[in-house]
């Protein structure tokens, strides 16, 4: 503040002696320097014209740990991706509240000029907002006017975009000292100028190019450390997170996640601790291992701690990846380093031996909560696996689990936080993972409110059968093995049974302490958006069958609803600019679900919303998603048809989904293009015309009898299911 060093100064300058004696004249002359000092201080500032480049590097050069954790006090501003360092997305915001939601209307609209996923939160200082789509593409935008102030492509290489499971998304950037920090689809971590969109630096964050890293989360900045983990577990890679300076992006600290080559020396002690749980009779290293903190991150200012939850096992079946059992960590874990250093601090295994795809990477949340009339510094966390943990953030031990959606792996945890495993989980029969893959939580990020004391969780179930493998070659395009061609190894066939499981999707409100839930919103499918709360009582989440939804926190009432042209998955974000409350969320359909499933007959680009009560903005014009009906016409040996399946399932599934069957999601269901498209499909898969929207080009890994036999399933498949 500007105020207090004049007042100290002043005062500093008039001793009791000469004070009595001339009081008026000096507290005159006292007053006068303090206001002048202020009315030229306000001078500068308002000489900046807000969202000028002058502005933006004041308001941006001034965000810095503590900055960010003073706005806690007001929630004026969204400084980082989950507003506070404990990523509690809890705004203290209350001039849109209850009683006056429904006025809400649409202020503005921005095109962010993406067809595929859109997951990031909008970061918002001072009215200047940096929002991420699809292909990790930053845009700066004067939330003031909705206008474009910079955008900056990072330039990754369309054609890569099959080396990541999940599409080509990325959930947002990192706001410090004056710069823009975020990390490209295809390991780079990339340093830009706030104001300017210009690349300061660039590094290449991956330990080798051989495995298929990928990086779809945000960056997390902090006391001059910028934190960034990788995905790719399902393709074998090892996990590990690093900090890089923000000033120069030399590395600082690195941590593996999991162990590595076991004839190599360890990196460290945590790498030698980890390594007794693994059996090297599986060669795990070959496969990464996996673990891949590609999610979530937060930091403790106060204990000086990282916080980062890791992935799955690489490949999935731990009967494969380590024949004899152990516990695999750091797998499925919450693990605490050293901010400073990168040092292994302490870890609680939420699933241990993953064997399900079970990450714990979902978005973590720092609470002070009272639990048996004791304070609790604690983790809040709702993992894929479907349990609801407590954990104390100071020591990492476990306080309480409880599952918050229909799980049959596990009956529960006990006092020791050791999950009661039901053995067939494990066993080699074809097995519905429940939760599956997909996740009971996935990377939707939920909210805690403390004035309600609930945590707003998107729940989901997306069934999934699953049917071990005896072995895993890896990297082997083997027909029939999901994914293979693409890279994919799980260990698993994926539903070759079919899931008998419901598919669901809803919003849960749950007590952390009571670990019970208040209330739910229920949902016409999984895959809905991540969730906002605030002081005014309320919680913002999206859907996807395209709707933008505010809620009573307290009792889970409906108070205010708009269309947005499309499924939502990413989470709003709240913030204040002029005096005036706005709420914006980016929409843009996808991700692994999205990818080839939906909801809503609406297509529509990548976009920001931002709304305000009394907001008077027309909705952009929605576009009908476009399908040619179900195909018809296409020639083809029905002999070809089993052959086919099997190298489908291996080169197209992950993308395209079932033929007919799926209705297609960001990425078209061939089941539902023209005739012309499916006849001509070697055109297409051969150094195709769709290359620069992410289709990789099959040459070399597909031979063109083989496309003969995928036109076969394809037709046939429709023909199949064709109404008789």
């Amino acid at each position: 503040m500007t105020r207090s060093p004049r007042v100290d100064s002043a005062c500093r300058f008039f001793p009791k002696a000469t004070a009595s004696l001339h009081r008026p004249a000096r507290l005159a002359q006292a007053v006068i320097a303090i206001g002048l000092g202020l009315a030229l201080s306000a001078g500068s500032a308002s000489a900046q014209t807000k969202g000028s480049a002058d502005h933006i590097k004041a308001v941006t050069s001034a965000v810095d740990s503590a900055s960010i954790k003073s706005n806690t006090a007001t929630s004026n501003d969204w400084p980082t991706i989950g507003l506070d360092y404990g990523e509690t997305r809890f705004s203290k915001l209350n001039q849109i509240n209850t009683d006056n939601v429904k006025k809400l209307g649409l202020v503005w609209s921005y095109s962010l000029d993406s067809s595929r996923g859109v997951e990031a939160t909008p970061v918002v200082v001072d009215g200047i907002m940096y929002q991420t789509a699809s292909w990790s593409v930053v845009h700066a935008i004067d939330a003031r006017t909705g206008k474009k102030i910079w955008s900056f492509d990072p330039g990754v290489d369309r054609e890569k975009g099959y080396k990541g499971c999940c599409d080509v998304v990325n959930r947002g950037v990192a706001v410090y000292k004056g710069k823009v920090f975020v990390a490209a689809y295809d390991g780079r971590l990339i340093a830009l100028d706030a104001a300017t969109g210009a690349k300061v630096w660039e590094k290449d964050t991956l330990i080798d190019h051989d495995h298929s890293y990928t990086i779809t989360g945000a960056p997390r900045a902090f006391n001059g450390k910028v934190v960034i983990g990788q995905g790719g577990a399902e393709y074998g890679a090892r996990g590990y997170v690093t900090a890089y300076d923000t000033e120069t992006g030399n590395q600082a600290w690195r941590w593996f996640t999991v162990p590595g080559d076991p004839s190599k020396p360890f990196e460290d002690a945590s790498m030698e601790a980890a390594a007794k749980t693994w059996d090297p009779a599986g060669k795990y290293w070959l496969n990464g291992g996996g673990g891949t903190p590609w999610d979530t991150m937060t930091y403790d200012p106060d204990l000086n701690l990282v916080f980062i939850g890791t992935g799955n096992g690489s490949p999935w079946n731990r009967n494969v990846r380590s024949p004899s059992g152990g516990d695999n960590l750091y797998l499925a874990s919450l693990v605490a380093l050293n901010a400073d250093t990168g040092q292994y601090v302490w870890h609680y295994q939420e699933t241990p031996g993953d064997h399900w795809d079970y990450t714990s990477t979902q978005p973590m949340i720092l609470a002070d909560i009272t639990i048996d009339g004791a304070p609790r510094k604690v983790i809040l966390h709702a993992p894929k696996n479907g349990f609801f943990f407590v954990i104390d953030r100071t020591n990492g031990k476990f306080i309480s689990a409880k599952n918050f959606v229909d799980v049959n792996w596990a009956t529960g945890y006990d006092a020791n936080g050791r999950p009661i495993e039901v053995p067939a989980a494990r066993g080699d029969a074809p097995y519905d993972s429940i939760p599956g893959p997909f996740g009971a939580h996935n990377w939707h990020p939920m909210s805690y409110n403390p004035q309600t004391g609930l945590v707003y969780l998107p729940a989901q179930g997306v069934p999934l059968n699953l049917t071990p493998e005896k072995s895993v070659v890896q990297n082997a395009a083997t027909p029939g093995k999901f994914g293979g061609t693409t890279g994919w190894n799980v260990g698993f066939v994926l539903n070759g049974e079919p899931p008998k499981a419901p598919a669901f999707g809803r919003l849960l409100a749950w007590d952390p302490v009571k670990q019970k839930e208040a209330w739910r919103a229920e949902y016409v499918a999984p895959w809905n958006g991540g969730t906002l709360t605030t002081a005014g009582n309320l919680v913002f989440q999206g859907t996807a069958d395209g709707r933008f939804i505010a809620y009573n926190a307290t009792s889970g009432e409906k108070l205010w609803e708009t269309p947005t042209g499309t499924g939502v998955v990413a989470a709003a974000s709240t913030y204040m600019v002029d005096g005036t409350q706005y709420v914006s969320v980016a929409v843009g359909w996808g991700g692994v679900f999205g990818i080839s499933q939906r909801v809503t007959e609406l297509q529509s680009p990548g976009t920001v919303y931002t709304f305000a009560v009394d907001g008077k903005a027309p909705l952009p014009n929605f576009v009908k998603y476009q399908t040619e009906g179900l195909l018809a016409g296409v020639k083809y040996d029905p002999k070809d048809v089993p052959d086919g399946t099997a190298i489908y399932v291996a080169a197209c599934a992950t993308c395209h989904g079932v033929p007919g069957v799926d209705k297609g999601g960001n990425v078209r269901n061939l089941g539902y293009v023209s005739t012309e498209t499916i006849t001509n499909l070697k055109d297409f898969v051969f150094k195709g015309p769709f290359r620069d929207q992410g289709m990789p080009d099959f040459s070399g890994k597909l031979t063109e009898a083989d496309v003969v036999k995928i036109q076969a399933f394809i037709q046939g498949t429709a023909d199949a299911i064709r109404p008789k």
